[in-house]
């Protein structure tokens, strides 16, 4: 082995032991305003001079894995205590990082494992992320000082930057790789605290850079009554926006792709506000895993209802578009006023009256 690299992998080594030994870390990088948890981490991996696997090996040991899962949804009380001790972060601070936050604002109880209303899915196998669970705005970004990814960018009801009112991206638009900032460093040699997270772990694309595309929309009030939702998930007022109507905005939305014969919901939808359909994934696939384009189109479709939601859905229900049984499938916990709306079309005989 050449002497250099010899003499920078002790040097790397020390700096991890002494890392270990230390209470307080001599980075002590606190969260920026809705950091993620990876983010977080990944910045105090770098702003110490290490990789990111030979700054958690260092501190965590090799026998605490922590990138082979999602650690945004799924962070080990450990982790927690660690990071917080070290950087003198108060454990709520560092608590406030993870997707448990929104318990009870955009699903009713948290799970470690299975769908979770509303959270985007990484689909982790090993170290590498096959789903494009993790959106940004490249606006943001480059307006950063020190870039960072946010919380919000793994919720699947945000397909819009509530700041620049511009599409999301779920993706590197120069080679379509989903973002992992935890590998950005894994083939690099320069030194890892000069770079940013905003690069591409598989091209070095920088996210920076890519364009930032408008929205479309289909009807204003649509649009608004969803820019209004995610106000709410920004810590804003949101309207009426609570989680009985999240959840049964969750529920419709899963409706329009539903796959029987007798619902046709989205395409009544279609046919009254006058838009093509898009191509949509096939599959039995969950409305977290689906790309931002489908995600935006259908929620706009849905919105759309949900903006006088009794008529819309009787007028549906009356054209043969939807049943009773579907809108209530899999939804035991449904709001009292959506059950309200629905027991009214209970009775395919009240059609014909």
């Amino acid at each position: 082995m050449d002497t250099s690299v010899k003499t920078k992998a002790t040097q790397t080594t020390v700096a991890g032991a002494r890392l270990a030994a230390d209470r307080l870390w001599p980075i002590r990088y606190k969260p920026l305003p809705d950091e993620l948890l990876s983010s977080w981490l990944v910045r105090l991996a770098h702003g110490h001079g290490l990789k990111v696997q030979t700054f958690c090996n260092a501190i965590f040991g090799e026998r605490l894995q922590i990138w082979n899962r999602d650690i945004d949804r799924i962070a080990p009380p450990w982790l927690l205590n660690e990071l917080s001790l070290r950087t003198g972060t108060p454990y709520s601070v560092a608590a406030d990082t993870t997707l448990r936050t929104y318990e009870g604002v955009l699903y009713r109880k948290f799970r470690s494992a299975g769908p979770l209303h509303w959270i985007l899915v990484l689909q982790m196998y090993h170290r590498k992320r096959l789903g494009f669970g993790l959106q940004f705005c490249p606006r943001c970004l480059a307006d950063d000082e020190t870039p960072y990814f946010r919380k919000r960018w793994r919720v699947a009801l945000l397909t819009v930057c509530s700041v620049h009112k511009t599409m999301l991206l779920d993706r590197c638009p120069n080679c379509a790789a989903a973002v992992a900032a935890h590998r950005i460093d894994f083939h690099r040699f320069d030194p890892v605290e000069n770079t940013p997270v905003s690069f591409c772990h598989q091209c070095n694309f920088d996210m920076r850079t890519a364009s930032a595309a408008e929205p479309i929309f289909y009807d204003g009030s649509s649009f608004a009554l969803l820019l209004a939702a995610g106000d709410r998930i920004d810590g804003d007022a949101g309207g009426e926006w609570a989680l009985d109507r999240f959840a049964v905005l969750h529920q419709l939305c899963r409706t329009m792709t539903a796959r029987y014969k007798h619902v046709g919901l989205r395409n009544f939808v279609l046919g009254q506000i006058g838009v093509p359909d898009i191509a949509l994934s096939q599959g039995h696939i969950s409305f977290e895993m689906r790309p931002v384009a489908e995600r935006h189109h259908l929620l706009l479709l849905t919105a759309w209802l949900m903006a006088d939601l009794e008529p819309r859905l009787r007028a549906a229900w009356q054209r043969r578009a939807v049943r009773y049984s579907v809108l209530t499938k899999d939804f035991p916990e449904r709001p009292d006023w959506y059950g309200r709306i629905v027991a009214k079309f209970e009775n395919w005989r009240d059609r014909l009256q």
